[in-house]
């Protein structure tokens, strides 16, 4: 008869460390990931989670991961590598420069891109933000 209490208690306890290991397996998975955030200048925002991120992707690759998303977006650019520029984001493009027009301007992890969005290596956990701002850098 103590065998099956026992028995119960092992099953018991299998069961928790399944449970523990599936949630921690899962938060692992999520550790390879960048988000996106669009900042479109008027209110409006779009937030793509979970991306999936690989060493040496740039902010180019997770921008092309976001459009296979179902309610993702859509870009442009011109050029490649260090000479690649983002000309659009879904139906916003830029403006042009001088005189308070608006263009896309990125940052990752609060930091301001300083470089083509092309070139630009991501970490894991990163949080790239683009902004339709006239203002460099805010």
């Amino acid at each position: 008869m103590r065998k099956r209490p026992r028995l119960r208690q092992i099953t018991l306890l299998a069961a928790a460390l399944l449970a523990v290991a599936a949630t921690w397996s899962a938060s692992l998975a999520d550790d390879d990931t960048v988000r996106l955030i669009v900042d479109y200048g008027d209110g409006t925002s779009k937030t793509v989670r979970s991306l999936a991120w690989a060493k040496s992707d740039t902010v180019l690759d997770a921008m092309k991961a976001a459009t296979a998303r179902p309610h993702g977006i859509s870009f442009s650019y011109t050029g490649a590598g260090e000479s690649a520029i983002l000309t659009k984001i879904d139906d916003v493009p830029n403006q042009g420069g001088g005189g308070g027009k608006k263009n896309w301007q990125y940052w990752v992890n609060g930091s301001y891109g300083d470089r083509s969005f092309a070139a630009f290596e991501l970490h894991a956990q990163d949080l790239i933000t683009w902004r339709f701002t006239a203002e460099q850098g805010k």
